[in-house]
């Protein structure tokens, strides 16, 4: 087959499966009382799950680059011995903290506004069996759009702010207010520490006594301030770890690199609009595993 001829089938496909899920997303929104009606349960997760979501950029021709979103549910399970380690950023779990496995992924990405992402959100979710799923955490960076869907779509769900948004958060605050390094290296670490196990009155005492006034950016410094207290029902991180949550959300951002920036941000790439949401439903199936069924459901 001629790349021309590729292109057009590709394109065609990821057209049918846009559609059809278009549908079936409006479809299931609308009368939530009924969730199932439609909905094909695909490799449900009986135990714990994940779900988490996010955005990422794609130039659209003549109208530069747009946020597209992506959502991401994943299986979770305790890593065995020889998988268990550190933290990524070095800290250690005690013996009572189970670390644990994402695995088995499915996505969701469109060029969408939160609305259309809560729909899908809710699609994916449903398709997993989210709904019947005793235990569910969702790990986000704390945009507000993302706290919000996931509350209406699945209530129970615990929602944990991402650590590695909340550590650089904390970099930037000493970055921006404390000139000597030493200095400023062991003032995050005492910081950090004290999230980690979960002292966020002494966080947030610590954090009134920041003289944004020295900073490059006050009114930066000050929302990043702000995020601590505004996120703080969902940064009990010494509870989520000895529960056996995830705290990190570097699925979906691996997510958005995987299925969304490595076939629609390579260089010197543009989209047409129209284009944009086919193959990022045609890239969700392919990388969800469910190639077989989607092409199948659209002949």
């Amino acid at each position: 087959m001629s790349p021309e001829g590729m292109r057009k089938v590709t394109q065609g496909w990821g057209k049918a499966v846009d559609e059809k899920r278009e549908k079936e997303a409006e479809a299931v929104f609308d009368v939530k009382e009924q969730p199932r009606r439609g909905v094909k349960v695909i490799a449900a997760i009986e135990k714990q799950a994940s779900i988490s979501t996010d955005g990422g950029y794609v130039h659209i021709r003549d109208e530069g680059w747009k946020e597209v979103k992506l959502v991401i549910v994943s299986s979770v399970r305790p890593k065995k011995e020889s998988e268990k380690g550190t933290h990524p950023d070095g800290r250690r779990y005690k013996p009572y903290e189970p670390q644990m496995m994402l695995e088995k992924h499915s996505y969701q990405a469109g060029w969408w506004d939160a609305n259309q992402m809560g729909r899908h959100q809710y699609l994916e979710g449903l398709r997993r069996d989210l709904l019947n799923c005793p235990k569910v955490g969702s790990p986000n960076d704390g945009a507000k759009w993302i706290n919000r869907i996931t509350r209406e779509n699945f209530p129970k769900a615990t929602q944990i702010t991402d650590w590695f948004h909340a550590a650089e958060k904390m970099w930037h605050i000493g970055k921006q207010t404390i000139g000597d390094k030493q200095e400023r290296s062991d003032w995050v670490a005492e910081r950090l520490d004290e999230l980690w196990l979960g002292r966020l009155p002494v966080v947030h005492s610590e954090l009134e006594k920041v003289d944004t006034t020295k900073a490059i950016e006050p009114d930066d410094v000050e929302m990043s301030i702000g995020y601590f207290h505004n996120q703080q029902t969902r940064m009990k991180y010494h509870h989520y770890r000895i529960a056996g949550y995830p705290i990190g959300s570097g699925s979906v951002e691996s997510g958005i690199n995987n299925v969304v920036h490595h076939r629609l941000k390579r260089q010197g790439r543009g989209w047409h609009r129209d284009n944009v949401n086919p193959m990022l439903a045609a890239l969700g199936e392919l990388h969800s595993g469910r190639f077989e069924q989607a092409w199948a459901a659209t002949q």
